[in-house]
């Protein structure tokens, strides 16, 4: 933990503690500078979606597959 002095709009931050349900405004600035930081994170993953980062035949690796035979229809008693 650090300890350091911050000078903070009284009326945003007591919205946030509300919004954020949290008891104390060192939770509420703690809570908020986490959910910063995973949704950063967040938005670098996908910078990694449609890059050909799997090199592969998917086709090919369907035909490599049993088959399965359909379900036979049961009667109804």
């Amino acid at each position: 933990m650090r300890r350091t002095n911050l000078v903070l709009d009284g009326e945003s931050l007591e919205e946030a503690r509300l919004a954020l349900g949290t008891k104390t405004y060192s939770e509420t600035v703690n809570q908020a500078l986490a959910d910063v930081v995973r949704r950063h994170k967040m938005r670098s993953i996908v910078q990694f979606f449609g890059k050909g980062l799997w090199k592969g035949d998917l086709s090919e690796m369907r035909d490599d597959r049993p088959r399965r035979r359909p379900r036979r229809k049961v009667a109804a008693r």
